[in-house]
């Protein structure tokens, strides 16, 4: 079985993002609970689609939806504030992510990213990887399931010996799923505790290997 992951928000994250937003907020007033911050945000990405490569343009929108829905006016101050202190903070790996070096066998990984996860993810995770298939060198993109069926290819197993985890219904995954590839849903935060198919962290990969 290969083990094939997504990358942001998955195996890697912004640790001070929400941090550094709720900073922002409650300069201008609003006090906010951390967990409503990242409920509300996870849920606009469930919707707005980041591209291969960001820009102020596409966080202003993000970040406008964001605000509509925490209840706060998407004013230019508070939209210019955001991206000064959110925009292209560092990623770093999550920690329930160490538990991959002690599992055995292969491991991929399929993102919507641009070409420099490869040497993000190597300095990250030496040697874990043996395949990064990302959304920019090969011009197809989740949901695409096009995408899923160039990453079979490249591993060279049938779908129902891959198992995809990622953190998005819509891009991981239901089209995952659409090629005949098993699937799961990594929810740390639980924030779709309704969904059957998932798990809260890494370190519960193993049941279903």
């Amino acid at each position: 079985m290969v083990l094939l992951f997504d990358a942001a928000n998955t195996l890697i994250h912004k640790p001070l993002l929400f941090e550094k937003a709720a900073g922002v907020l409650e300069s201008f007033g609003h006090s906010i609970p951390m967990n409503f911050l990242k409920q509300r945000h996870k849920l606009v990405s469930e919707i707005i689609v980041f591209p291969d490569r960001t820009d102020k343009e596409f966080y202003r929108k993000f970040n406008s939806e964001w605000l509509y829905a925490l209840g706060i006016l998407p004013k230019d101050e508070i939209l210019n504030g955001l991206f000064e202190a959110c925009s292209y903070l560092p990623w770093e790996k999550f920690e329930d992510t160490e538990i991959l070096s002690e599992i055995k066998g292969e491991k991929a990984i399929l993102s919507n990213f641009h070409g420099s996860l490869t040497n993000l993810i190597e300095s990250k995770f030496p040697g874990i990887f043996k395949e990064i298939v990302i959304s920019e060198n090969e011009k197809f993109r989740k949901p695409d399931s096009r995408f899923y069926l160039t990453a079979i290819e490249k591993l060279k197993v049938e779908p129902k010996d891959i198992l995809y985890i990622g953190d998005s219904l819509k891009l991981d995954v239901e089209p995952a799923e659409s090629t005949g590839i098993r699937s799961l849903l990594i929810d740390r935060d639980n924030e779709f505790p309704y969904f059957k198919n998932r798990i809260q962290s890494f370190k519960e990969i193993t049941k279903f290997i």
